[in-house]
């Protein structure tokens, strides 16, 4: 391995995802050389294995479960879905797992992009080994960003790797709908494949360790909702259960669970968690441990480290996109301010420098048929984190837009007041269309916008949106 002359940097970026993008954008604005440093595709796992493909399988399932709720359109569209057509869709919007573009993107902000494995090589220094087999030192004069996300989490059952089992990235990925597939998990990941393969022609069976439920961090009707609609499409769907062993035999998956049932598919899909991608970045030279998850304050800087900064996935805030992207922007504007010499940074809550929306404003929404959004805190985290609080509950069914929307329309809309502030804490919404509707419900709780104010957002009629009418009423006449 050959060596080069050390590069030196005002920023340097450890990951070339959204989240590693969006800082290297932020100080390439403030005038900071910045380098970033790739070693899969430029664009990450979002482009290529998450957000877009899945949200690419995802779009003409609902697209065909909403036309079917109309009259004048559910005979026309009774047809399965042209898998071919919908995996050739999904290859689009992955560039055909190229990154060219993402690429051309890096070098219109003016940041210098180094392919390869980048490690921390002690304080304000990383080393890169390239594909080639050359190795480049660079050095940031103010700051590296941690940017390397996260992975897969498997679970430690003997003889896992030689089964193949499907992660996050198989499943958005994979070239044919399996005849069968197996589904662990009851998070955001296990009921939108659960819900895109099921419809996509595979039989799917969802296996849920606890009696939690689907989708146990958000409200529990939520979850609910989603089950009932997975098992009417013709999932089979088993809460209280654990894989015990899986195997392979030819091209059948055998997985026993602690029931003692043998099930049999053509695939297994765990989806059982998130990992930090911190294993071989070279924590251990700064004193960090490695495949640790990084803590960081509200400015992302990890704790300790004045000159280190871990944003997205791996600081375990919040890991959602947007978020990251989120908190890469207000890392970039931190970095430019302490560049800048800038005296006392805006930290306080909702400062310019300072990332609270990680707290108290984080948006979801769960691409499922019925669809699931939230902002904020559920009822029960709210009153665990000692507010007074109310729930407001809703049927989204009685609203004028939500049954013009499709007929037998189901569900449900939830706000969670402050009763000493007056302000929204959380907001909850489960059904068709409603993902559309959760950034007014984002301004209310991060804009920490009073109930009096709020009688004077006035919804549009017929929309579904209107639901914020309903809701207000319910906790006026409550």
């Amino acid at each position: 391995m050959t060596q080069t002359d050390s590069i030196a940097y005002d920023v340097v970026v450890i990951g070339a995802g959204p989240v590693g993008e969006n800082v290297a954008d932020r100080t390439r604005a403030a005038g900071l050389s910045t380098a970033i440093v790739e070693s899969e595709l430029v664009g990450g796992e979002c482009s290529y294995w998450a957000c877009m493909p899945s949200k690419a399988l995802l779009r003409p399932v609902l697209a065909r479960a909403d036309a079917r709720r109309l009259p004048g359109l559910g005979r026309s569209v009774r047809d399965p879905l042209d898998a071919a057509a919908v995996l050739a869709r999904r290859d689009e919007y992955t560039s055909h797992w190229k990154d060219d573009g993402q690429v051309q993107w890096v070098e219109g902000i003016g940041a210098d992009l180094y392919r390869g494995q980048g490690r921390l090589a002690g304080p304000r220094t990383v080393e890169v080994a390239a594909p080639d087999g050359t190795r480049r030192v660079l050095t940031a004069r103010q700051a590296v960003a941690v940017c390397t996300g996260s992975g897969a989490a498997l679970p430690g059952l003997p003889g896992l790797a030689e089964v193949r089992p499907w992660t996050s990235r198989e499943a958005t990925s994979a070239k044919s709908a399996p005849g069968r597939l197996i589904v662990v998990g009851g998070g955001v990941v296990a009921v939108e494949m659960a819900t895109a393969w099921q419809a996509l022609g595979s039989r799917v069976t969802l296996l849920v360790r606890g009696d939690g439920g689907l989708l146990a961090r958000m409200e529990p009707f939520a979850g609910e909702l989603v089950a009932e609609a997975l098992t009417e499409a013709g999932a089979d769907i088993r809460t209280g259960t654990s894989v015990e062993s899986v195997t392979r035999k030819g091209g059948t998956v055998v997985a026993v669970t602690d029931t003692g049932d043998r099930l049999e598919a053509d695939e297994i899909l765990f989806a059982t968690g998130r990992v930090p991608r911190t294993d071989d970045i070279g924590l251990e030279t700064v004193g960090l441990e490695p495949g640790s998850w990084l803590p960081v304050d509200d400015s992302l800087r990890v704790e300790g480290h004045d000159w280190l900064y871990a944003v997205g996935d791996v600081n375990h805030r919040a890991l959602l996109t947007h978020q990251g992207k989120y908190q890469a922007r207000i890392a970039g504007a931190a970095i430019a301010a302490r560049a800048c010499g800038v005296p006392d940074l805006d930290s306080g809550p909702w400062g310019a420098h300072a990332a609270t929306a990680d707290h108290d404003a984080v948006p979801q929404v769960v691409f499922t048929d019925p669809e699931a959004a939230s902002v904020g805190l559920t009822l029960a985290e709210a009153e665990q984190a000692g507010h007074r609080v109310r729930a407001v509950d809703v049927d989204l069914a009685t609203v004028a837009g939500a049954s013009l929307y499709g007929d037998g329309y189901k569900g449900r809309a939830r706000m969670v007041v402050d009763l000493e502030d007056e302000i929204v804490r959380g907001v909850t919404f489960v059904g068709p269309g409603v993902g559309e509707m959760l950034h007014s419900a984002t301004v209310a709780v991060a804009g920490r916008v009073p109930i009096s104010r709020l009688w004077h957002a006035v919804p549009s009629y017929p929309t579904i949106s209107e639901v914020w009418l309903r809701l207000l009423e319910a906790y006026r006449d409550h």
